[in-house]
């Protein structure tokens, strides 16, 4: 690798170092280009090089923002291989994340409020939702209960109402009772019904 092709990686990796913490602590719309520019210590054209404006930043951003959590709440479903724990293990993740002493609410929530409806960030925010969905379906699936589609949306409410709480609240502990039993994160099939218990 050359050095100037090296140096303008480096620069990139510390625009979007300089975004993410600028955006996250005091919002997209608070935050200029020339902030994130004089956060990371390089020339404004080294944004420009990289990025073609604002918008193609902060979509940088929130893409980088899923990817790490949805590589974050991955690693703790692999931890489990009951199908209830893999549910309540998404659970538990938040519940760490919640009590991180930087921790300021649902990225996506942040960038969307006050957004247009054609912005960067509500498309952003619609292919991460979608991900949360499709999240919940695939682990509701896995217990073998007759109606995944209605787990996965309770899940999902779950979810929301965890994540709404510990942001209005400042609080860790909505992820430890958004689930409030083994049985509410998949209850067993009725009798009679072609599920299987998740566990045995």
């Amino acid at each position: 690798m050359s050095r100037p092709v090296q140096r303008r990686r480096t620069a990139k990796a510390r625009i979007l170092d300089a975004a993410d913490d600028l955006f996250y602590n005091e919002g997209i719309h608070a935050v200029g280009v020339d902030r994130v520019v004089q956060r990371a210590g390089v020339a404004k054209g080294s944004l420009y090089y990289s990025f073609t404006g604002k918008d193609d930043l902060v979509r940088e951003y929130l893409a980088h923002r899923h990817g790490a959590w949805a590589d974050r709440i991955a690693a703790g479903i692999a931890e489990r291989t009951d199908p209830r724990e893999r549910i309540l293990a998404v659970y538990d993740v938040l519940g760490t994340l919640f009590a991180q002493p930087d921790y300021r609410g649902c990225a996506f929530v942040n960038a969307t409020a006050g957004a247009a409806p054609d912005s960067v960030e509500a498309q952003a925010a619609v292919t991460f939702r979608a991900w949360v969905h499709v999240l919940f379906l695939g682990l509701a699936t896995e217990t073998g209960v007759p109606a995944p589609q209605q787990l996965a949306d309770t899940l999902v409410l779950l979810y929301d109402g965890a994540v709404a709480t510990a942001q209005m609240d400042h609080v860790p502990t909505p992820a430890g009772t958004a689930p409030p039993s083994r049985t509410t994160a998949a209850p067993t099939p009725p009798a009679g019904t072609s599920g299987t218990p998740a566990s045995e």
